[in-house]
């Protein structure tokens, strides 16, 4: 019988019996300063999140019809202060993913030589300075706007590949789904809270304060980023003795000070990396066309106004942000008491988020009532938190020292969604839409998730791989330092 990595190298994963009860996770998070970074994580990718959903519902505002009451009580009808078709809707929509698709690679490698927090706080620093001057931009030309929203892209594009090298220094193996789903909550968290905060400013304020708004919240998460979180637990100077002694021993096999030398083509043909990108491609599918197109089709078939659909358009990411904390408990709850292997948890949690939000797509495309197609929208995204605790997690699974750089190749796959998804749904629904149109978008959306389901049920793992493997020198009961080397299916210790 084959013994997964777990149970031959319990030492390894971070399975170690001797570890103080104090060391592990309680409720009293703010005493665990890996977890006071997760919570900043959490806010980062709030800001993340904001930041780029900000223009979904500010264009709605921006195109729609304005009305004025004259002094003797006649309600006339002025144009859009922008007047864009949809095809060109949906190239505004998309610039972003021009920009951020740019820097997915870049963002895992400069993480690996500058670390994770530096780059992950700068980009969306600069990322919100920009969101303040797009206003000006805006009215000046809409190719200005195009090219800020590009920018903005290429510097948001770094923070989800580099926020693996922050867990590569801070998260001990068996932590893993919790603290990064933890942090990834946040940019559900962050959609939940602008779309109607954008929806209330338009209204109240105009939509140029929509922008004014996140740019600011932005800046100061900046400021309170860098003042607490520490580029390692070693240079953190208000952790304990205890926490740095757990994450260092939990961690020591896989960190190491030595240049690494990336074995790409080696990567580019694993099964396992094509398993966790092709993952991650359908998920931002589903998730960009409704991130982007939500707002849009509550207003045009069910005609709810700015503030309703701006509300409704944020619930099913309120379901998720509240599913991905459940779901990184369980995950890591499998693996502690040894119920699931890591590949298990990772291809059980991941295919059954897909395959629900398959389901719940169809079923919106089918029920053709509001309160049922919001209900199934809301439950198509909502169920995919499982699918975060899958493959989302999955490169520190199989090669610790490398995640950030599969990040960003996954990520890099991953933004061709938010470029297609929405020029794709322009060119589908005409104006005046119809309820058809919208049907396959919804279709289109379920067959990806399917997709996904399948490929990563077939090939994805949760093991160390082979190319992973690093030397490390341990010092062991006072012996000298010996070096061997860590195998995935022949290792024995």
């Amino acid at each position: 019988m084959v013994l997964s990595d777990e149970k031959k190298c319990p030492k390894f994963y971070g399975i170690n019996q001797d570890i103080p009860k104090r060391n592990q996770p309680s409720w009293k998070f703010w005493k665990k300063r890996r977890y006071i970074v997760a919570c900043l994580a959490f806010f980062g990718f709030f800001n993340v999140y904001a930041l780029r959903v900000n223009l979904s519902i500010a264009i709605v505002a921006m195109t729609q019809e304005r009305f004025e009451v004259l002094e003797n009580g006649t309600k006339i009808t002025l144009e859009p202060e922008f007047d864009w078709s949809n095809e060109m809707q949906g190239y505004i929509l998309s610039s972003f993913f021009y920009g951020y698709i740019t820097t997915q690679l870049l963002g895992g490698y400069l993480a690996t030589k500058f670390g994770g927090k530096t780059i992950f706080g700068t980009g969306i620093a600069v990322t919100a300075a920009l969101t303040v001057i797009t206003p000006w931009l805006a009215y000046a030309h809409v190719y200005l706007l195009l090219a800020v929203r590009i920018i903005e892209g290429i510097f948001e594009g770094v923070t989800y590949p580099c926020i693996h090298a922050v867990w590569s220094k801070w998260a001990p193996p068996l932590e893993r789904s919790r603290l990064a789903t933890i942090a990834f909550s946040g940019s559900y968290a962050g959609t939940v809270v602008a779309m109607p905060t954008c929806a209330y400013l338009a209204k109240a304020f105009g939509w140029p304060s929509i922008f004014y708004f996140w740019g600011v919240v932005g800046l100061v998460w900046f400021v309170l980023w860098t003042i607490i979180v520490a580029k390692s637990p070693e240079q953190d100077k208000k952790i304990s003795k205890e926490e740095l002694t757990y994450i260092l021993n939990s961690l020591k096999e896989t960190n190491t000070d030595k240049k690494l030398n990336i074995p790409w083509k080696t990567i580019l043909a694993s099964g396992p990396v094509w398993a966790i990108v092709i993952s991650h491609f359908s998920e931002n599918w589903g998730f960009y066309t409704l991130l982007t197109q939500l707002p849009k089709y509550l207003k045009d078939i069910h005609s709810y106004d700015l503030g309703k659909s701006g509300f409704l358009s944020g619930l099913p990411y309120l379901v998720m942000a509240i599913m991905m904390q459940f779901a990184g408990q369980w995950a890591d709850w499998f693996r502690v008491r040894g119920i699931l292997t890591t590949g298990q948890v990772r291809k059980i949690f991941n295919c059954s988020g897909f395959i629900a939000q398959t389901v719940f797509m169809i079923a919106a495309a089918f029920w053709s009532d509001r309160i049922g197609t919001v209900f199934s929208l809301t439950l198509a995204v909502g169920l995919g938190a499982f699918a975060w605790a899958g493959f989302s997690v999955n490169h520190l699974d199989i090669a610790p020292q490398y995640a950030s750089v599969l990040m960003g190749i996954g990520n890099t796959v991953a933004t061709l969604p938010g470029i297609i998804s929405p020029i794709l749904s322009g060119y589908i629904v005409s104006k005046p839409p119809e309820i058809s149109e919208w049907q396959i978008v919804f279709y289109i959306s379920a067959g990806i998730y399917l997709f996904g389901a399948i490929i990563y049920g077939s090939l994805a793992s949760g093991e160390l791989q082979p190319w992973a493997v690093q030397k490390v020198n341990v010092e062991k009961h006072g012996e000298e330092n010996k070096i061997f080397t860590i195998h995935d299916e022949d290792q024995a210790l």
